[in-house]
This record gives structure tokens, sequence and C-alpha cells, in this order.
């Protein structure tokens, strides 16, 4: 498949209405680390998160589009402030539908962002097919666009900067 430029992608991004992502290798580096007692931690990219905010203080909805149920990910969201946390479902397309149907939207207005096989079909799905640098190969042919830069490093935030090109807000404007 023919990837989009970062020009093309800028300019499609301006149309989105909900950008969906994924946690585990796109928010975080894909590590998880559980203590002997099952306590699980992750390590969340400080820029990926004050970017979130930042869009949506702008307008732009966000989803978390997990297949896996994770409290540090609940925990890590609602810091953020995300309204629309999705999570324990392996089939992503059947749990972001009741969301869309609830925000009046179609997937030519969302964006998804993934890594892994389990985000294929989302990512075909969304208007905008998103894979970060290091993700599976499968859905790196799959996608639309892949960041530069890798999960967990700053691929959320580079994304979201791009939407802000794209619809031409300064995001500096929307900081509190």
């Amino acid at each position: 498949m023919t990837k989009l430029t970062r020009e093309e992608f800028t300019r499609r991004l301006s149309r989105i209405k909900l950008l969906a992502l994924d946690v585990d290798g796109v928010l975080t580096d894909d590590s998880i680390y559980f203590g002997p007692d099952g306590f699980e931690m992750k390590r969340f990219n400080i820029s990926d998160g004050f970017f979130i905010v930042l869009a949506m203080r702008a307008g732009l909805e966000i989803a978390i589009v997990s297949g896996r149920y994770s409290a540090a990910t609940d925990t890590r969201m609602k810091d953020l402030g995300v309204k629309y946390i999705l999570q324990d479902m392996k089939n992503k397309v059947q749990q972001i539908d009741p969301l869309l149907e609830k925000l009046g939207l179609g997937y030519d207005q969302i964006a998804f962002v993934g890594n892994e096989l389990l985000d294929i079909e989302l990512a075909e799905k969304a208007a905008l097919g998103i894979a970060v640098a290091d993700s599976t190969a499968e859905l790196l042919e799959a996608a639309d666009y892949v960041t530069e830069s890798k999960g967990g490093e700053g691929a959320v935030r580079e994304i979201i900067e791009c939407y802000f090109t794209g619809v031409g807000i300064d995001p500096r404007s929307v900081i509190v």
C-alpha cells in the first residue's frame, strides 16, 4: 500500500473528529512491569500525554481502544482527562462501534493508531489507519501512515502535532 506523505497525512487529519489510540506499544514502549504480587506498571511518554491534553482542549475527541484491561492505563488516562477508555476486548471494531454511535460519528471521521495484529481491522476501517514506527510488519503494510517515532517515544505527540498543523491551531494557544 502506498503511504501518505506527511503533508497529505496532515491535511487528512484536519477532518478527523476522534483520535483512537491503542495503548501497549503506542502510548508505551510495549513493556509491562509486574511485581511479585501481580502489581502492574507501565512507562508512558509525558510528551504524548501533554499533547493528548492539548488536543482535547482544542476539541479533538480522544479514545483509548485496548485489547486488555490495565489499571495502570485506567489511572493514566483518567489523570489526563480522557473520557473514553475502552479496554478488555480483542475485537476493536466491535469495541468502538457503541462509542461512534454515541458521538454520532462514522469511520470516515476517525483516525486509529496501533502497533499490532489486533489493530489491523480497525486501522483499515478508520479514515486514517496509523502505525507507529516499530509496529508489526502486517500493520505497517496496512496503515495509511507510519510515524517516524516508535511507540512510547513520542509517536502520539508527532501525530497530534500534525493535527494541529492541519487545523491551523498553534498548540501554545490551548495551554492554560
